[in-house]
């Protein structure tokens, strides 16, 4: 890897690991173009996490606010919550938070509830997310077409009538679930989480905006984890470029945050719909004809 092929790898990550367009399906094309790693698919999927981590500094950056309050009011009422579990979470509900404890407090228990799908399959089926048939295009060209179908649905039949400070266990475990979706390539973890959200009845920007903060754990292990194999598989000579690529995904990626979030208050995901399902049959059709390949 050289380093105008870390550049065009951060920016394609940085806007489109938000963007519901799918991150993994685009870094696959850019991984192609540059020829990085070729026929390496656990190299690919190591560099493509490594590089996750500055998007994962773009969230830290764009929410620090948020996530200020949500730790300070976490950790400040945590020995409340271990003292008596029963008196805290007191009137909560699964469609109704509880009384005696801030919405920060509780928004930071339904990341980590939303959290524990994705990091339990994650974990159990880590060989398989790291192996070839992840960066296999008939599977990301199906799953860009799936997902855009069910997030055209949920545009549908989603109420949007609530915001974050409504946001309770259901649609924790509802976008929670719909996250584990993006452990399949081509799925978009963005566009799975949003779309939980939608379908839960959330409006569009409180749905976006949680998946930004649900992302946190998920990219923040995936990323740490991958860094400790990036270290043992990547040839050392790239940790430079790497670096590079890291940088410019986080700087893209805070653009493409600010970007999402006043698009979806004024506009429905039809833009982002429209793209998936072009691309994938594109990719399906190229495929076909034997344009492609469908493997690394």
């Amino acid at each position: 890897m050289n380093y105008i092929d870390a550049i065009i790898l951060g920016i394609v990550q940085g806007l489109t690991e938000f963007i519901p367009v799918s991150s993994t399906a685009h870094l696959v094309f850019a991984s192609r173009w540059t020829g990085i790693y070729a026929g390496n698919p656990q190299q690919i999927t190591a560099t493509m996490a490594v590089i996750q981590l500055g998007t994962l500094a773009a969230v830290f950056v764009y929410f620090a606010s948020d996530i200020y309050k949500i730790s300070r009011n976490f950790l400040k009422e945590l020995p409340i919550v271990i003292k008596s579990p029963v008196k805290a979470f007191s009137g909560a509900t699964l469609s109704s938070p509880p009384a005696n404890i801030s919405l920060d407090t509780w928004l930071g228990w339904l990341i980590i509830l939303g959290s524990l799908p994705i990091g339990t399959i994650g974990l159990l089926f880590k060989k398989a997310i790291e192996g070839e048939g992840t960066k296999n295009l008939w599977i990301i060209s199906v799953m860009l077409i799936v997902i855009a179908l069910l997030l055209a649905i949920a545009e549908k039949v989603g109420k949007q009538k609530r915001d974050v400070s409504k946001i309770n266990v259901i649609d924790s475990i509802v976008i929670g679930f719909a996250q584990v979706l993006a452990l399949m390539p081509g799925a978009s973890r963005s566009g799975s989480t949003i779309m939980g959200g939608l379908f839960s009845g959330l409006n569009r920007e409180a749905a976006a905006r949680f998946s930004f903060l649900l992302s946190i754990p998920a990219i923040t292990a995936s990323g740490l984890l991958e860094l400790r194999e990036a270290i043992k598989i990547l040839p050392h000579e790239n940790f430079g470029p790497l670096l590079l690529a890291t940088v410019a995904a986080g700087v893209v990626g805070y653009a493409s945050i600010w970007f999402l979030l006043a698009f979806l208050r004024r506009n429905s995901t039809a833009i982002f719909i429209i793209y998936r399902l072009i691309l994938g049959a594109v990719i399906l059709l190229l495929l076909s004809n034997g344009v492609i390949s469908p493997a690394i």
